[in-house]
C-alpha cells in the first residue's frame, strides 16, 4: 500500500491551473517537489493537506481516500514555511497541542513527545515562547509539533528559504537523520538542486501546473528529460527558465 496516491487531481486557482496530476508515494519514500515560481507546487501540497479543494481527482492517504476530508480527518503532518507555531504557547505546549487535542491529558501528551524532543534537541527549548527562537529553532518546533501528531505523510512546503545558509544545512541535516530514524513517506517543496541533493530519494518537477517528471536525481541527471524546465532545474541549461505568471500572487502562493 502507498502512503500517498493522487490521480487527476485539477484545480483552478484564479488564472492558473493545476493538473491533471498523478503521482504515486511509497511508504518510507522521501519526494522532493521543484519547479520554478509559480509552478504549481505549493497548490498541490495544499490540495494534498485539505486546505485547497480540488475541482477533480482523488487523493489517498495509507489507503484511505482523503479527497473530502478536512485536513485534521488526513492523518498528515503539514510544516508551513513560516512554522505557524502558536506564539503565546510555549514550545512544550506547542509540541503536546495534538496530543491534547486529541484528548491526552498534559503529562500523557509530554510522555508522547519525550522521544521527538530528544531526536529534535528542543530539552532546552521546552520553557520558551517562539518569538524568542531563531528561524531554525522555530523550524525544529513545527517538525515536532507535526511529528507528535503520529501523521501517515509528512508534508513540508519550503521549509528552508526563510533561513540563513547555516540553518539550512543544520534543518536539512536534521530532516534527514529524522526520516532515518522515524521512516514517514514525506514531500518536500523547495527551489534548491543542493537542498533537493541533500534529502530526496526522489525529485518530482513541475511546470505550469504539470508534474513533468519523476525520479530519483542520479537518474534523472543520467536520462535527462528533453523538457526545458527541467533541464533548467537540473543545471544542465545556461538560461533558466519560469513559470511566473505576473498576474499570479508572489512566491509561496503557488
Amino acid at each position: 500500500m502507498n502512503a500517498l496516491e493522487i490521480h487527476g487531481l485539477s484545480l483552478t486557482a484564479g488564472a492558473f491551473r493545476l493538473g491533471p496530476v498523478g503521482l504515486a508515494l511509497s511508504q518510507g519514500e522521501y519526494l522532493v517537489l521543484m519547479g520554478a515560481t509559480g509552478s504549481g507546487k505549493s497548490l498541490l501540497v495544499k490540495a494534498i493537506c485539505g486546505l485547497l479543494v480540488p475541482e477533480s481527482g482523488t487523493i489517498t492517504v495509507g489507503g484511505t481516500d482523503v479527497t473530502q476530508l478536512p485536513p485534521r480527518a488526513r492523518r498528515i503532518g503539514y510544516v508551513p514555511q513560516t512554522s505557524a507555531l502558536f506564539p503565546h504557547l510555549s514550545v512544550l505546549r506547542n509540541l503536546t497541542f495534538p496530543g491534547e487535542v486529541a484528548g491526552q491529558g498534559l503529562h500523557q501528551a509530554r510522555e508522547g513527545i519525550a522521544n521527538l524532543v530528544d531526536m529534535l534537541g528542543l530539552e532546552s527549548l521546552l520553557d520558551r515562547i517562539p518569538p524568542t527562537l531563531s528561524g531554525g529553532e522555530r523550524q525544529k518546533v513545527a517538525l515536532g509539533r507535526a511529528l507528535a501528531a503520529r501523521p501517515a505523510l509528512l508534508v513540508l512546503d519550503e521549509p528552508v528559504s526563510a533561513l540563513d545558509e547555516p540553518s539550512r544545512r543544520d534543518i536539512c541535516r536534521v530532516l534527514r537523520a529524522t526520516h532515518q530514524e522515524l521512516g514517514i513517506a514525506t514531500i518536500h517543496v523547495c527551489h534548491s538542486l543542493a537542498e533537493a541533493k541533500s534529502v530526496s530519494s526522489q525529485v518530482g518537477i513541475m511546470d505550469r501546473g504539470q508534474l513533468l517528471c519523476l525520479g530519483a536525481l542520479p537518474d534523472l541527471f543520467a536520462h535527462p528529460p528533453a523538457h526545458p524546465a527541467v533541464r533548467a532545474l537540473l543545471g544542465l541549461d545556461a538560461s533558466p527558465t519560469t513559470s511566473e505568471d505576473p498576474a499570479l500572487p508572489a512566491k509561496g502562493n503557488v
